[in-house]
């Protein structure tokens, strides 16, 4: 038997902000709060479901500049270029680490800054 992923932690100045924007990107559901911190997922599998939860832990202590992991999401009920819309309209902005334009991916970043992939490949939900 393996480990298998369970939970992402992220640490974050406005756990609001985000599990708002994250819960509007993935279809999530708060599931818990606790201290600030705010637990997001699946709203049928909640904490140890095969898709790992999102919990937002508040930290004035952020690390900047450019994280060694990052999140990739694909669109499921969509192409890629109506999921860009959407992300866009929940507050995602674009982001440059350094692509050259013809990568089959779109780099954003999150309200707070952390950056994530939106890949072409289209999903089942």
């Amino acid at each position: 038997m393996a480990s298998r992923i369970s939970e992402l932690v992220l640490n974050c100045a406005d756990p609001e902000l985000l599990a708002r924007f994250w819960c509007g990107v993935l279809g999530y559901v708060e599931l818990d709060r606790d201290q600030g911190a705010i637990e997001i997922g699946p709203a049928d599998a909640g904490f140890g479901g095969l898709q790992p939860t999102i919990f937002l832990s508040p930290s004035t202590n952020l690390r900047t500049g450019r994280l060694p992991l990052h999140i990739d999401v694909n669109p499921v009920d969509r192409d890629q270029d109506a999921e860009l819309e959407r992300l866009l309209a929940l507050g995602a902005r674009p982001a440059d680490v350094g692509q050259t334009g013809d990568e089959p991916w779109h780099v954003l970043a999150d309200p707070e800054g952390n950056e994530f992939c939106l890949l072409r490949k289209r999903l089942e939900a």
